[in-house]
Parts: structure tokens; C-alpha cells; sequence
């Protein structure tokens, strides 16, 4: 991730929505493609002070209205009655109900989560498209929380729905109690595992979604060398077999999580989310100076390159944490069936990256 500056020479990064030096507003113009300060144009709109831009442009509606996102929008010339959504707010399909106290901060820490899967997603060049463009498989997000049955009347009942995070043909869903970090920390602990983040949940399940575009009928044959066969035993079978026996023995030696265990299909979103997981680490490390890459077009690196960059940023970064008592920021272990799973998602990526 890249750090930007205001033109008072203030850093400003993705997050921000004003620069907290000079107060003024920021946001992500989709011209230059960069965090910039923008300035009114006197009619509604926006110019981004970026000199080498200039452009005219409005914000994103949820920007305006709801403050959860920090893109513009190109102006198309004359100002709408209603502002349009941003690119990455369109492929949000189902927000959380706003009339529920708290649930706006949620669907903030979700979108901010989503926002950073697709800037790296456009980093590395991987192909994805919405609802309304002709995309084999379009991706979309749905933001969603149980419901809880309610009796209605005499011995009536209203139906409630119970909500689960996952991915099924492009449309990834978030349950929204994932963005309330004490429930999220009750899941983690109950599921012994090392990290439960929402951008790891994002991650993850964005590998299914690689795996459905990618993956099926195309590159199948090498991925079951690897991964095993998705078929057998079936899905249902094998979720059913883990929660009643937990995972493989000695799994550290094979699988980058216990979870990955479970099935073909885990272990190559784990896995997925894990290479995800190393080149956003490594893309902040670089543009930070934390560390020297051998250069900027990280898909394009030696994945052996990679995992030595890794390895030493995760030495320093995890002692930092163990200074304040903290987790490891970085707890994976690269054995080598690992980074063999890992080579061929490397590879996958780099044959599917979009033409520039």
C-alpha cells in the first residue's frame, strides 16, 4: 500500500477522507489513481489538486451520504440529481440495516476491509467485473446479519436467517458481526486460531471466488496434484468430518492452517488468502521503506524471492509485536508442500493478470 501526499506535503494514507494538517478533504481519484486533496469547484463538484491530473470529480454517493467510502466519481459534466457510486461501492449489493444502532460503524470497517482487497486485487492485475458489464463470473458482496425468529400472534412465527460468511458464484458474503472486533475475538479464541481479521476474511474468500474463475475446468488436473480432489469426498462430507474429528495430524508439516485441512477447496483459499496476505505485507514494507524490494511488479518477483523478503520482514515485525506482548503479525510457516501450493497460485495469477 502505497502513502500518498496532500499538496501541503502531508502524508496522507487510504483511509484518509481530510488531510489532518491542512483540514482539507481527500479522496481516491479514479484518474490518476492516487489519494489526493480535493478542492470545490464551486458548483457541486470536485478538482483534484494532483498537478498532473486536474480532473473534475464528484464524490462517490456513499462518501457523501453515508461517509463509509473516500472514492470520487469522474463528473460527468453536469452535476447529477443523485450522485453515483463509486466502482468498488457498486459491487455492494446488500448493506446492513442502518436503522440499527451501531450498524453504520460496521458497514464502514467492512467497506474499508473490501476497499483494500480490491486496490490489491487491481495491483495484481487479477480480473473481476460487476453485475452490469459482460464478465463471465461478476463479483459481489452482500453485508448481512441474523435474524432472529420472532413469534408473531398466536403460535405464528416470522422466520429468521442465520448468516454465513463464504462465497457462492461471485457473490461473497461478510456476516456482519465479523466487524465487531469483541465477537470476532470469541470466534477466534472458540476456533484456536492464530488471527481472524476481516480483511483475512475478505482474503479468503476471494480465493473461492479465484478458484470457481481461475481454477474449474481450466488448470484442475495441476491443481489436484496439489490441493487433492475437490470431489472426493465431497464438500459436505469433509466439513462434516472436521467439526466432529478437528484437523489432520502433524498438519503444520502440509498446510499453511488447520483449517486448510478440512478441504481441497480450504486449503487453496487459505492458501490463497496467506499469498494475499504476503504481498500486501511486502507492497507496504516496500512504499514504507521498511524494507528493499528487488522491485515494484511483485507478481512478476521470484516467488522464492518473495518468501525470503517475507520471512525477514516477518522476524522483525513479529519481535516488534512480542515487545508489546502482542500476537505474531505474521505466524505462517512456509514448509516446503506450502510453498509448492503457493508457487502454483503464483503462477496462476501471473498467466491471468489483465493486460495493461
Amino acid at each position: 500500500m502505497k502513502i500518498f501526499r496532500c499538496t501541503c506535503g502531508n502524508k496522507l494514507f487510504f483511509e484518509n477522507s481530510v488531510c489532518l494538517s491542512c483540514k482539507r478533504e481527500v479522496g481516491w481519484c479514479p484518474v490518476c489513481k492516487g489519494m489526493h486533496a480535493m478542492e470545490p469547484d464551486g458548483a457541486g463538484g470536485y478538482r483534484c489538486t494532483n498537478p498532473e491530473c486536474r480532473s473534475s470529480v464528484i464524490k462517490c454517493f456513499n462518501y457523501a451520504t453515508h461517509y463509509v467510502c473516500n472514492r470520487m466519481v469522474e463528473n460527468p459534466g453536469q452535476l447529477p440529481t443523485q450522485l453515483p457510486l463509486c466502482d468498488y461501492c457498486q459491487l455492494t449489493e446488500t448493506i446492513p440495516d442502518l436503522s440499527v444502532e451501531g450498524n453504520r460503524a460496521k458497514w464502514y470497517e467492512l467497506e474499508v476491509a473490501k476497499r483494500r482487497l480490491l486496490y490489491l486485487l487491481d495491483q495484481l492485475g487479477l480480473p473481476y467485473g460487476s453485475k452490469g458489464e459482460p464478465f463471465k463470473l461478476p463479483l459481489s458482496f452482500d453485508f448481512k446479519e441474523d435474524i432472529e425468529p420472532v413469534k408473531e400472534g398466536r403460535g405464528n412465527v416470522r422466520k429468521g436467517e442465520k448468516v454465513f460468511t463464504g462465497h457462492a458464484n461471485g457473490k461473497i458474503t461478510i456476516n456482519l458481526r465479523e466487524a465487531d472486533s469483541v465477537e470476532r475475538e470469541k470466534q477466534r479464541v472458540a476456533f484456536g486460531e492464530t488471527q481472524r481479521t476481516l480483511i483475512g476474511h475478505f482474503r479468503h474468500e476471494v480465493g473461492h471466488y479465484y478458484w470457481q474463475l481461475l481454477v474449474q475446468g481450466k488448470d484442475e488436473e495441476a491443481y489436484k496434484a496439489l490441493f487433492g480432489d475437490h470431489e472426493s469426498p465431497t464438500y459436505s462430507e469433509a466439513l462434516d468430518y472436521y467439526y466432529k474429528n478437528g484437523p489432520k495430524p502433524n498438519w503444520q508439516e502440509s498446510y499453511i492452517s488447520a483449517y486448510a485441512t478440512m478441504h481441497s477447496w480450504e486449503d487453496f483459499a487459505e492458501t490463497w488468502g496467506a499469498y494475499m496476505d504476503m504481498i500486501a505485507v511486502l507492497d507496504t514494507a516496500d512504499n514504507t521503506e521498511l524494507l528493499e524490494l528487488p522491485g515494484e511488479d511483485l507478481p512478476n518477483t521470484q516467488l522464492d524471492e518473495l518468501l525470503v523478503r517475507c520471512v525477514d520482514l516477518s522476524i522483525r515485525v513479529n519481535e516488534v509485536n512480542r515487545s508489546m506482548g502482542l500476537p505474531d503479525l505474521l505466524p505462517e510457516t512456509y514448509t516446503p508442500p506450502v510453498v509448492d501450493k503457493l508457487r502454483f497460485i503464483h503462477r496462476l495469477i501471473k498467466k491471468n493478470r489483465k493486460k495493461k
